[in-house]
This record gives C-alpha cells, sequence and structure tokens, in this order.
C-alpha cells in the first residue's frame, strides 16, 4: 500500500468549488497534460452548475480550472487547467474487469478538509458489477470496503499494481461504514475521451 500511495499521490489532486447557493470539496485524478493544459477527470455532481473551481496540486498549487465537458447520466466530466511552470504526473489506468471480490483496493483523496489532501485508505473489492440508484441515476458500480468520505468524490479507487480501476463516486448512509462506490474505468474511459475530444458524449438518445 505505501508504494501505491508513493505511486499515485502525485496524480490525485483536490478540488474546491463554489457558487453563489454552496461550495464544496472533492478530488480528481490527472488525465493528461497536452500544450501547457492538463486535463483532469472527477464527477459530475462535483462540477455542475459551481461558478469557482479551483484545483489544488499535490504540491500545494492552486489553479483556476474551467470544465471541458459534461455527463450527468455517467456522473464524469473533465475539467482543464493552465499547467504552464507546474509539474503534473499523469496517472497510469487499468483494466476494471480483471478485478476479483477480494483483490487489494486502495482510495486516495481528501476527505472533510483540504489539510488532509493525499490521505490514502486501504480495504478490498467487496462486489463488482453493482448495480445502484444514486441521485435517481441507475449505475452498475465497484463496491468497495477502503473507507471512502467527504471529499473523496472524483478520486481514484486503486488495484495492487498502483492502476487506477475505478472513480469514487459515493457511499451510501451516514449510518453504514464500508460501503463505498466507484465508477469502473472500463465503463468510464469512452465517456472521458469522448469528453477531451467534443465537451459531451454523442449518440446518447434525447427527449424532443
Amino acid at each position: 500500500v505505501s508504494e501505491i500511495a508513493e505511486k499515485v499521490t502525485p496524480s490525485v489532486v483536490s478540488i474546491l468549488v463554489q457558487n453563489q447557493y454552496k461550495s464544496g470539496l472533492a478530488s480528481g485524478i490527472i488525465l493528461d497534460v497536452e500544450g501547457g493544459v492538463g486535463y483532469i477527470v472527477t464527477n459530475y455532481h462535483v462540477v455542475a452548475d459551481m461558478t469557482s473551481i479551483i484545483v489544488v496540486l499535490n504540491s500545494g498549487a492552486r489553479l483556476n480550472a474551467a470544465i471541458q465537458g459534461l455527463d450527468e447520466s455517467s456522473d464524469l466530466a473533465v475539467i482543464k487547467v493552465d499547467a504552464t511552470g507546474q509539474t503534473l504526473t499523469k496517472a497510469v489506468f487499468g483494466n476494471s474487469d480483471a478485478i476479483d471480490v477480494g483483490d487489494l483496493a486502495v482510495a486516495i483523496g481528501t476527505p472533510y478538509d483540504l489539510s488532509l489532501k493525499g490521505t490514502a485508505t486501504a480495504g478490498i473489492i467487496s462486489a463488482i458489477r453493482r448495480d445502484i440508484v444514486i441521485n435517481n441515476r441507475s449505475m452498475t458500480l465497484i463496491q468497495t470496503d477502503a473507507s471512502v468520505n467527504f471529499g473523496n468524490s472524483g478520486g481514484p479507487l486503486i488495484n495492487k499494481y498502483g492502476q487506477i480501476i475505478g472513480i469514487v463516486s459515493a457511499k451510501i448512509g451516514e449510518e453504514y461504514e464500508g460501503l463505498g462506490f466507484a465508477i469502473p474505468m472500463n465503463t468510464a474511459k469512452p465517456i472521458i475521451e469522448a469528453l477531451l475530444v467534443n465537451g459531451y458524449v454523442s449518440g446518447k438518445p434525447t427527449l424532443g
């Protein structure tokens, strides 16, 4: 776990969001750096309708962010920052179809407060292909008992090889422990690629 944390923590960011009604804290994962622009994946519910988005790197540097693309149904978003003069470490992504119940799972993020950024928790993969409804969205997710708290949303769920196999999305209830959920990387990957290229996911039917 210590080797996983050392490898992945530089690729995890904290995200401070605010609008006229509320403010919040979450996590994100560095996807890519291209032409001085850094791209970061997080949850849709973290950044949607927010007027201020600030990314805090592992180094402590704060960067203003803008939305690159959003997809509500998958609860995924890509944001971008001006990375000029900053060192951004891209994450390594793995195959979420290759995991089994009982495999090691590590979550890294910023629970509760910015002072706790880079918090690593460890557990196992509790279930795969778990169908649940969150915020009126029906989703098929990875379940883990690695501790997931307020602020972990958008952060990585990591396998024993230090590869990101899920994006933390939710936990169930304050009265329950060890019920965290993550979007499988194989589900997220084509959506993220569409958000990077188009800013939205094309080909979805809509009601007219």
